[in-house]
């Protein structure tokens, strides 16, 4: 039995779906609530549902466990609410860590690109643990991450017991099916599928930064079946532990996006840039690429998919469906 915390959601509910194809039981402890968000898992439906809140009772219980893959997280970058975020973030981290601790259950861990701040260079993403206390996140978000990835270096450098494995992925910017639900943390990818294939043009953000143009904010996209290739195959060495970045390691423009997006549709590369709104100024990267040596390090081998290819693949399989869910 594996357990998949925010299995329902994006990246939880792709996940699934891989798991579902192996052969796994997985229990999903996650919340459907009163939209859409049920299709995620209607073509691989988790063996048990199980609410946040009830999460204690199934500890309690004497499943066994092999693997918990830990998702579930206030990932919106513009969180105000710092109690439910810290409780959410950092404390239900913490319970999940102890637990598979005390059971030896194998723990992977959504970590986030967010802790990266402001950093405005390919050497300012390292994933070193050495640099993680230079990290300076720019939102709540990205800081609860932070905080985290700090808890468990402490617990490593006191020497405390741990899981027989764990591994932290910080995830860059995820694009793919399932995300419908997200609303305004829903990839640029579908926004400006919307806008172009609704016949108007791939709007983007100027950029609020004089030293960059406009459209030439810079982002590490990545697809999200590489994400999950990727944590599989964690999965499949359990010999490997550690905190790894999870990206492709190749900023892309958000022009470059718009363009890719423009031509999956098959329509002209038509672009407008529009002011960037208060609320993100002074929070917003203008630049992330994931320095991926450290996991190419333990073995991680596979090529990721091009902006180009995973953009395409998005439209052709998926947005461009009657029903885009995996």
């Amino acid at each position: 039995m594996i357990i998949v915390t925010g299995g329902a959601g994006f990246i939880g509910s792709c996940l699934v779906a891989a798991l579902h194809a192996r052969g796994h039981e997985v229990i999903v402890v996650d919340r459907l609530r009163n939209g859409d968000k049920w299709r995620n898992l209607r073509r691989h439906a988790p063996a048990r549902l199980v609410a946040p809140e009830d999460l204690d009772a199934l500890f309690d219980s004497d499943i066994a466990v092999e693997a918990v893959f830990h998702l579930g997280a206030i990932s919106a970058t513009t969180a105000r609410d710092g109690d439910l975020v810290w409780n959410t973030n950092v404390a239900l981290s913490e319970k999940l860590w102890v637990w598979c601790t005390e059971r030896q259950v194998r723990f992977f861990y959504a970590s986030s690109a967010a802790t990266y701040g402001a950093a405005d260079r390919p050497e300012l993403f390292s994933d070193d643990p050495a640099r993680l206390e230079t990290l300076e996140p720019l939102n709540l978000y990205g800081w609860s991450k932070q905080v985290f990835d700090l808890h468990v270096k402490a617990r490593l450098v006191r020497g405390e017991d741990r899981p027989p494995q764990w591994c932290g992925l910080k995830f860059f910017n995820v694009y793919g099916p399932n995300e419908y639900h997200k609303g305004s943390m829903i990839s640029v990818v579908k926004v400006k599928y919307d806008e172009v294939s609704a016949g108007r043009p791939a709007r983007l953000f100027r950029s609020d930064c004089p030293a960059i143009a406009d459209g030439q904010q810079k982002r590490d996209f990545i697809w999200v079946g590489d994400v999950v290739d990727v944590m599989l195959w964690l999965f499949d060495h359990p010999h490997v532990s550690g905190l790894f970045n999870c990206g492709t390691g190749v900023a892309r423009s958000y022009l470059d996006l718009a363009h890719a997006v423009c031509d999956a549709v098959g329509v002209a590369r038509v672009v407008e840039f529009i002011d960037m709104p208060e609320s993100l100024r002074g929070q917003y990267q203008s630049f992330t690429q994931a320095d991926m040596t450290r996991l190419r390090a333990v073995g991680y081998d596979a090529p990721f998919t091009s902006l180009e290819g995973g953009v395409t693949q998005y439209v052709r399989d998926h947005l461009s469906k009657a029903d885009p869910y995996i």
